[in-house]
């Protein structure tokens, strides 16, 4: 199978596929069958490829961080998609979605979000294409990320609180599903990640894939080599996915997708789908997913909201199951520390999900060195600064 494909019915090997009602099949046919046409459409892709150019600020640079470089002792570089307008590698997908939703003559979008950064760029493509927007966010993430609240609410977004549960990222996806299911006939629902049923995993993930193509000829022409290491933090998976698309193919290439191991390892304090998940079904997918002894889906927990979700894109899962990408774990303490680290070295400001793949990189550099690394900083940490003041001043 090529890799950079799921079959026709969706799985990366065991895991994707579509568990859903007849009803919202139907509907996903007409999306996948959308979808497949605009790939090979110039003018649809002529017309992303202007957008994200002249809108979103593409391509986004790759740094040479000099500073934390010579203080470990490898080559550390930084896909910078905190310059991606919004803040984030997530207005890269939610363009395209709401593109295709359009083509497909939908009247709104319906989203979730974790810690903001899709919800601001659902809301930035929607008031830009003039598309009604509900995003469903959970009360304790919009409490942590008030900033970009503020903003999805300025840009003409409806934010509507999500109050059950852990209130959190799963619960908004929850409830924003539900939602969908009333509504699919007249709305679209842009995911925010590369889950959820199939044909949703491809279609973020061609967005995506960008930033790993421009990452892949910036570091060659920057260093006329390839990196030795390709990091980046998996929550959902989007950003890894997409960075890890442009090395795939080169064996002697390493990627690390890094998992937010929160307080710890028992469940319920961590969100490593991968490292301590098992093989469930959740929001209509099959893939790794943390859950408790009796079966049910366990609480996932993790300093950065973007990253707190108790399932991975099936992709990775398959990934990690034939081991063409490794994942290890970051925890909060060692996440915070980088934040500090990377803002004061080289005056970044990583958003918490991004500070977990900086975090990793820098715990590798203690046991290696002289290599190349090239981590994504999938986000900028506008959002969190107050939240991490408040209760983790440095």
């Amino acid at each position: 199978m090529n890799i950079k494909q799921p079959s026709k019915t969706g799985f990366f090997g065991n895991y994707g596929g579509q568990y859903i009602s007849d009803d919202l099949r139907t509907e996903f046919a007409k999306i996948y069958k959308c979808f497949l046409a605009l790939r090979k459409d110039k003018n649809f892709n002529d017309e992303l490829l202007s957008l994200f150019k002249n809108y979103s600020g593409r391509p986004t640079p790759v740094y040479y961080a000099k500073n934390l470089s010579k203080k470990y002792g490898n080559e550390i570089y930084l896909k910078r998609e905190d310059l991606n307008h919004t803040g984030a590698h997530k207005l890269n997908h939610c363009l395209g979605e709401v593109l295709l939703a359009k083509k497909m003559g939908k009247k709104k979008v319906i989203a979730e979000t974790g810690a903001g950064q899709h919800g601001v760029a659902i809301a930035t493509a929607c008031a830009l294409l003039n598309v009604a927007c509900d995003i469903y966010m959970g009360e304790i993430d919009i409490n942590k990320a008030k900033p970009n609240v503020d903003r999805m609410k300025i840009l003409g977004a409806r934010v509507i609180p999500v109050k059950s549960g852990t209130r959190t990222l799963k619960e908004a996806v929850d409830e924003a599903l539900l939602a969908y299911t009333k509504e699919y006939r007249t709305a679209f629902y842009a995911i925010g990640s590369v889950v959820g049923p199939h044909p949703f995993p491809m279609i973020v993930e061609y967005f995506q894939s960008i930033v790993g193509k421009e990452a892949r000829q910036q570091f060659k022409e920057q260093t006329k080599a390839l990196p030795d290491y390709v990091i980046a933090c998996v929550g959902g998976g989007s950003n890894s996915i997409g960075i890890f698309d442009g090395f795939i193919n080169n064996k002697e290439v390493k990627l690390i997708g890094v998992e937010p191991l929160g307080k710890g390892k028992k469940i319920g304090q961590n969100a490593a789908s991968i490292t301590f998940g098992k093989e469930g079904i959740l929001h209509g997918f099959k893939s790794l997913v943390l859950q408790n002894k009796d079966g049910s889906v366990a609480n996932a927990y993790s300093i950065a909201s973007g990253l707190d979700y108790p399932s991975v894109g099936p992709k990775h899962s398959y990934l990690h199951q034939t081991k063409q990408a490794s994942y290890e774990t970051v925890s909060d303490e060692e996440a915070l520390n980088a934040f500090y680290e990377l803002s004061q070295a080289e005056g970044i400001i990583p958003a918490l999900e991004s500070a977990h793949a900086v975090a990793y990189a820098l715990k590798l550099s203690k046991k290696v060195k002289g290599k190349k690394m090239l981590l994504n900083l999938s986000g900028r940490g506008d959002k969190d600064i107050e939240f991490v003041l408040k209760y983790y001043p440095h």
